[in-house]
């Protein structure tokens, strides 16, 4: 059986308890995802937008999940790394590692463009490239400041989320019809559009790699996966149900 790491092995301080966690987990799925990804989901789905993305969220729960356990059985950092190392062997650990890195990296090239084409449409690029260096330097600066510019950033996407979903909701041009699943729907599509939008839940796997930066690991992250799952599940239907009332999938 594999030996469980030891907790702080690596060095670093647990500084980060559950609410930490759950908001730093909330920073890195409610993003980028949920301003980029429904509209190409609802262009696979058509108005079978809703059950893709309850497909997806299932599928990130039994992810989710794993991970968590998997966190807090090995409570150090590497994430992926660390797991596949001790339960499959070096090999598979170092395949796992730089699968995780790569995934990452178009994650971040994903969201970086994402923002560069709200902000600046124009120079795109030139802006995506500003945020990555500034919250690389974040980071650099300490998990806690990290930590604290995830908090404000994920209070001012709530809040403008909400203002939107309030906003569709209450207008007059919002029609119930719209959220009507069979009219149109394939399960190819379907399928389709949940494969886009898993994408706006993988963030949790952010909680994982904070193994030797919280308190008490195998209990805090098994709590926060699932607590920063649900709440995004939340946004995102939220969001959805909002859009598909007032656009309808064609727009």
């Amino acid at each position: 059986m594999a030996q469980t790491v030891p907790a702080g092995a690596g060095g670093l301080k647990r500084r980060l308890g559950l609410f930490d966690a759950v908001t730093i987990g909330l920073g890195a799925m409610i993003g980028a995802g949920i301003f980029a990804a429904l509209a190409p989901a609802a262009g696979a789905a058509g108005s079978g937008l809703l059950p893709a993305l309850a497909g997806a969220a299932v599928v990130a729960y039994c992810n989710a999940t794993s991970s968590a356990r998997l966190a807090a059985r090995y409570p150090a950092s590497g994430g992926t790394y660390v797991y596949g190392r001790e339960r499959l062997g070096a090999f598979w650990g170092y395949l796992a590692g730089w699968g995780f890195v790569v995934g990452k990296t178009a994650s971040c090239a994903a969201m970086a463009l994402t923002v560069g084409l709200y902000v600046w449409p124009g120079q795109a690029h030139a802006v995506a490239a500003a945020a990555v260096v500034a919250l690389t330097a974040v980071n650099y600066a300490g998990v806690q400041k990290s930590a604290w510019l995830t908090r404000a950033l994920v209070a001012v996407v709530l809040a403008v989320l909400t203002v939107v979903v309030v906003v569709c909701l209450t207008s007059r041009a919002a029609d119930p019809v719209r959220l009507d699943p069979g009219a149109g729907a394939t399960a190819g599509g379907v399928l389709r559009a949940a494969g886009l939008l898993f994408f706006a839940f993988a963030g949790y796997a952010r909680i994982a790699t904070l193994g030797e930066e919280v308190r008490d690991p195998a209990r805090t992250i098994p709590r926060a996966v699932p607590l920063a799952l649900g709440i995004t599940l939340v946004v995102y239907a939220a969001v959805a149900v909002a859009a598909l009332a007032v656009l309808g999938p064609a727009r």
